[in-house]
């Protein structure tokens, strides 16, 4: 794993929690394929959205006790293409069992949110997608490969040009580009404007973080985005209502 220099603390403490956790028993998936959903919601005029069911996180106040299933299904009653749920405990509220629970109650794809280091840590829950964050794994390509071998589809999360071409080079077809900075934790959406050049073509992208209005959504689809992941936005209010607003944006 690369360095802790120039991370958050937030980061580096997350990270050291990570370091800890291990994994179970071999899992085995028969994944829901993300390509089908997004192309679902195109078809029905909707921007494709990845809606994250967020307890809480360190940039955001207080948490949102709020019933993970009862949420996931009304996000996908509002027209969440994917669903994201967090399982990292310490900083983010979330649970393996968490994530079992929605993916038993829901039809669409379930990506597993998490701060994944080692091979081992694949083998904690069933999944259809994985989180792989470039910055924080040496072997890329191994981890890729080893997600791929359990069923999993692989999203790839890249901060900078360099990281997307690594995320390419490791084979990535989910490239998610994060405008939260690890330094600062601030957002920028030019981030995805720059990034995700250097990881389109081959690769489906994703944009992450920051996307809270239907300007957001306008502006990140204008650069590229095949889908969005959004988070916080999601959870304060009526999140039915709130995935509807972002995924009918284009025809707003």
């Amino acid at each position: 794993m690369d360095s802790d220099e120039g991370l958050a603390p937030a980061v580096r403490s997350i990270l050291s929690t990570a370091r800890e956790r291990g994994g179970g028993d071999r899992v085995s998936v028969d994944a829901r394929p993300l390509s089908t959903a997004l192309a679902r919601a195109e078809r029905e005029g909707l921007v494709p959205v990845v809606a994250e069911i967020k307890p809480t996180s360190p940039t955001t106040d207080g948490e949102h006790a709020v019933d993970p299933v009862e949420t996931a299904e009304a996000m996908v009653d509002g027209g969440a293409a994917a669903l994201s749920v967090l399982t990292e405990p310490e900083h983010f509220g979330g649970t393996p069992e968490t994530l079992r629970r929605v993916r038993e109650a829901v039809d669409v794809p379930v990506l597993r949110k998490d701060f994944l280091l080692r091979e081992e840590q694949l083998d904690t829950v069933a999944a259809d997608l994985v989180l792989l964050i470039v910055r924080f794994l040496n072997d890329l390509e191994g981890m890729v490969t080893a997600a791929r071998e359990r069923g999993f589809q692989p999203l790839v999360e890249v901060h900078t040009e360099a990281e997307a071409e690594r995320a390419l080079a490791a084979g990535a077809e989910l490239v998610g580009v994060n405008n939260r900075d690890l330094g600062r934790l601030e957002v920028d959406l030019a981030t995805f404007e720059r990034v995700g050049p250097a990881a389109g073509g081959s690769a489906s992208l994703i944009a992450e973080s920051g996307i809270e209005t239907v300007a957001d959504v306008r502006r990140m689809r204008e650069a590229g985005a095949d889908a969005l992941l959004v988070g916080s936005a999601l959870m304060d209010g009526d999140p039915r209502s709130n995935v509807r607003t972002l995924a009918t944006a284009e025809q707003q």
